[in-house]
Order: C-alpha cells, then sequence, then structure tokens
C-alpha cells in the first residue's frame, strides 16, 4: 500500500508544536495575542492548529466567537494536551540533569558499611551529582575475583595477606566466639557455626581447630555475617570472626582455642586521582577508625 504523503500522519496529533499552538489559542483567546506568546506569526500559528484539526478530524476552537473559545472536542483536548507538554518538559529535564548518571561500582564485606562509611557515600553524591554509588556486599574471595575482572571500581576486601597493589591495608583481630549465655564447656565433636563454602573465616576455622587435633561439625551454615553472629548468641555452636564484627552482640571470646593471628582488610582501587580515588581515600580513613576502635 502506498502512503499518501499529502495526508496528515497520524503521530502530528500528538506534535508538541501543534499542542502548543492549541494551547496558547485557547488560553489567549486570540489568534493574533497566541502568536504574539509564541514569538511566531499569526498565520504560522493558524496553520499550525489547521494541522492539528486535520490530525484529530474535529474543529477545536469556534473562530467566531470573541474572544475565541475551544469547542466541546478542544475542552476535550486541551487537559490532555497540558500533561502531554508538561510529561515532555520533565522528561527534557530528566535527561539533561546529568545526576546519578556515572556509575562507581564497589564491593565491600557486610560488615563494612557502617553508619560512617554510608555518611561518606552520601557526602561524595552530594558533592559529585552525576555519581551513582553501585555497591554490592559479599564474600571477600568472590569480591577479589570481581575486582580483578574489572567489575568493580573500589573493593574491600579481608584476606590473609595485602598484594602489592593495595592502597591501604589495616589489621583484623580475629577470636574464637561463643554465645553469652553458654553455661558449659562444649562437647567432642565441636559444633561449629560456619559461613557457606568459600567464606575466607570458614576455612581458617577449620584448619585451626584441626591443627588442635579437636573434632568438629557444622550445627549451623548462615548466608551472611549476621546470621553467623545470630546462630552463635543462640548457643549453636563456636566460630571463628572478626573482633570488630562481634561488637553489640550477645557472644564472647572462647578462650580454651587461644589467640588468633589477624588478618587484614584491604582496600584496592584503580584509579590513583579523581573523584573515585578522593572517594578511596575517604573510605580508607573510615577504615583506619574501624581498626582503632577494635584494638
Amino acid at each position: 500500500m502506498i502512503q499518501n504523503l499529502d495526508a496528515p500522519a497520524e503521530w502530528e496529533m500528538l506534535d508538541p508544536r501543534l499542542l502548543r499552538a492549541f494551547i496558547a489559542i485557547a488560553d489567549a483567546g486570540s489568534f493574533t495575542q497566541a502568536a504574539e506568546r509564541l514569538n511566531m506569526t499569526q498565520s504560522t500559528i493558524s496553520q499550525q492548529l489547521a494541522r492539528l484539526e486535520d490530525a484529530v478530524g474535529q474543529s477545536l476552537v469556534d473562530r467566531e466567537t470573541r474572544p475565541i473559545r475551544p469547542t466541546t472536542a478542544g475542552e476535550r483536548l486541551l487537559g490532555y494536551a497540558r500533561r502531554i507538554l508538561a510529561l515532555q518538559h520533565e522528561a527534557e529535564t530528566a535527561l539533561g540533569d546529568p545526576a546519578g548518571t556515572t556509575p562507581v561500582r564497589i564491593g565491600v564485606p557486610e560488615d563494612i558499611v557502617n553508619t560512617t562509611m554510608a555518611q561518606v557515600f552520601g557526602d561524595f553524591t552530594r558533592r559529585h551529582r552525576a555519581a551513582r554509588l553501585d555497591v554490592t556486599a559479599g564474600l571477600s574471595r568472590d569480591l577479589t575475583r570481581r575486582y580483578r575482572a574489572g567489575e568493580f571500581d573500589i573493593v574491600v576486601v579481608k584476606e590473609a595477606a595485602a598484594e602489592p597493589d593495595c592502597r591501604a591495608s589495616f589489621p583484623e583481630p580475629m577470636a574464637w566466639f561463643e554465645s553469652a549465655d553458654s553455661q558449659s564447656e562444649w562437647a567432642d565433636p565441636v559444633p561449629l557455626v560456619a559461613f557457606p563454602p568459600g567464606g575466607l573465616y570458614r576455612e581458617a576455622m577449620f584448619e585451626r581447630i584441626e591443627r588442635g587435633q579437636r573434632r568438629w561439625y557444622i550445627a549451623f551454615a548462615g548466608s551472611s555475617l549476621r546470621n553467623v553472629l545470630v546462630g552463635v548468641e543462640a548457643g549453636l555452636g563456636l566460630s571463628l570472626l572478626p573482633r570488630s564484627a562481634t561488637i553489640g552482640h550477645r557472644v564472647r571470646p572462647y578462650a580454651p582455642l587461644g589467640a588468633e593471628p589477624s588478618m587484614v582488610v584491604s582496600l584496592y582501587a584503580w584509579e590513583k586521582t579523581g573523584a573515585v580515588a578522593e572517594l578511596a581515600d575517604q573510605m580508607t580513613a573510615v577504615l583506619a577508625v574501624r581498626q582503632k576502635a577494635s584494638e
């Protein structure tokens, strides 16, 4: 079928220019005044209204009245026309605002994002409106793998020893913990509360307890640090945890298994200058305060 190029296209009914001309005429009650408001000639605004009327197939204003008033069909269209133009303006404003258009991808263990760190994130986004912080919480080994693959701009991980390219690292004191309500010595085999396979503390815990020639079994496995802490609080077993993560929880160190070597909390960032590097420096300052609080 051959399209008649002389016929008005159906989409023309929604052409913002035509709708704007119609609204101006309806509001001014005059072609002359409407043309002045839109800074165009009277013949141009008349042509635009005529094109809109052709598109809808109905007369939209009564040209015989003074002032000019919308017809019944015009009154019906007028509200829609105003809403269409308002939405167009809203869309143009949204697309013209750079806020939140530049992602900064951050990977962290879940216990790192405390109130102070969240304040750092909030301050950064207020000063850099184009930035959108995409924060992923997870297990350190997975976060490290994804950072090396380029999925994160900044990553904080817990590890046995920092890599040479780390931006900063801090000791993470570790200890065995049990419920604060425990009343007796743990039986043999020892029940353990553990992270899922791949968790850094999980393997260190197994290695340490086997070195002490103790038998053990997994009594409870939690998918997050919070779940593990809840399991220990409930008396389900022992767990090897960072001292800083246990503050405020009903757990206590379990001395019979002795002292544990510290791990480290390391921060890595690809960029050495610019806004992302600035954020990495601020996150490092929070980690330094966190480390002092755990001493």
